[in-house]
């Protein structure tokens, strides 16, 4: 039986040149169109970072991350749009597993626990 959805983490960067309302119509852009095409499970928001290197002579991004539910067709068409969209610099788009999926919770509270036990390992030198 074909899988009729997929889970998919896309992660953009936009162009900061025309200010802040320009970032956030273009955020609610594919907010919306991912969500007409798809399920939104988390949006977590970056905002304004330094890029690693200049990209089109601009040294800062401000970052979007969103994870979504979608048909598998539907992330070949969303990068065509980001391709042809002014304001998007970068864009990525990752197929997950279900079961990375479902341990993205468990992975921030993971970190947690060892930061807890290092104190202690110092004191038994």
């Amino acid at each position: 039986m074909a899988q009729l959805t997929a889970n998919y983490e896309t992660v953009m960067v936009f162009s900061m040149k025309n200010g802040e309302e320009s970032v956030n119509a273009l955020v609610e852009k594919f907010s919306s169109l991912i969500g007409e095409n798809g399920t939104i499970t988390k949006v977590d928001t970056w905002g304004q970072r330094a890029l690693a290197y200049p990209i089109n002579d601009e040294t800062v991004g401000y970052y979007v991350v969103i994870n979504f539910t979608s048909k598998p067709d539907f992330p070949a068409e969303l990068d065509r749009i980001y391709k042809i969209t002014d304001g998007v610099l970068r864009s990525l788009i990752v197929a997950k597993d279900e079961e990375e999926a479902k341990e993205e919770p468990k992975e921030e509270e993971a970190p947690a626990a060892p930061a807890a036990e290092e104190p202690a390992a110092p004191a038994e030198q």
